[in-house]
């Protein structure tokens, strides 16, 4: 195994080394690694192998600690379920505009984190992201429970003026996403892709991806609506909307009948 060969390397070094050490016993022990190149080889393997290990070994075992049959979905709602089609294409809109850049969705197990963003984040809660958003800084607040806790209204003048809503932000405006339109005819092959990496979207959800995104677009357009805001069901900024309400909840209404 890897570990009984790191030990025989262990013990090849330390004779090498201790025969350096015999010939200049006032030199360093790097400095006897550093002028034998043997010595130096073996140490770098060694190091190369357990970082291997290291990194490996828990992607290979994930599979059996988060499980993502259908009855350990009902089982465990925890479990990351696969983004509907307008949420597919919220996401895109997400990475593309650098949203990750100043907005983590990792809550870590800490006690204020918690407190202010709720439950720490769980690792079955991103196997279908494609790539993950963890994000690496926190300009603006986390968001990956951030769905439901604002009202569709409140993204929509979140993105269009920021400091409508959060005094002091600097946050810049997004409303050319309000123009920009998205194209629902490539939505189907964006979750062609995304089954092909392992989500589990059938051939009924892909073929039907353009008129089920569209059907949810128009439950997030009524709801402006009614409070007199107009906004098109495939504007950028519709679909942006629907993937951060999607954010740390289950799948959401595609219709008006709940579906």
């Amino acid at each position: 195994s890897a570990v009984v060969l790191a030990g025989i390397a262990v013990v090849i070094i330390a004779a090498i080394l201790s025969l350096g050490a015999n010939r200049g016993s006032d030199a360093s022990w790097h400095r006897l690694t550093e002028g034998n190149s043997l010595a130096f080889t073996v140490l770098v393997l060694v190091a190369i192998l357990i970082g291997g290990i290291v990194e490996i070994v828990p992607t290979v075992v994930v599979s059996k600690r988060v499980p993502t049959t259908p009855a350990a979905l009902a089982a465990n709602p925890q479990i990351q379920q696969p983004y509907s089609p307008l949420e597919v294409e919220g996401r895109d809109l997400y990475v593309r505009e650098g949203c990750y850049t100043c907005h983590s969705q990792m809550i870590r197990p800490f006690r204020h984190e918690t407190l202010r963003y709720g439950d720490y984040s769980r690792m079955e809660e991103f196997i279908y992201d494609h790539p993950f958003q963890w994000g690496s800084k926190r300009t603006g607040p986390d968001l990956h429970r951030v769905g439901g806790k604002y009202a569709n209204l409140w993204h929509y003048l979140h993105m269009i003026d920021p400091r409508s809503t959060s005094p002091g932000s600097n946050m810049p405006s997004y409303a050319w996403l309000k123009t920009g339109r998205v194209n629902f005819a490539g939505t189907g092959h964006k979750l062609k892709t995304l089954s092909k990496l392992g989500v589990p979207y059938d051939g009924a959800q892909i073929a039907g991806a353009a008129t089920a995104a569209q059907s949810q677009a128009a439950l997030i357009v009524a709801d402006l609506q009614a409070q007199g805001v107009t906004l098109a069901p495939d504007a950028e900024l519709t679909a942006l909307i629907a993937y951060l309400q999607r954010l740390g909840r289950g799948p959401q209404p595609l219709s008006a009948g709940g579906n």
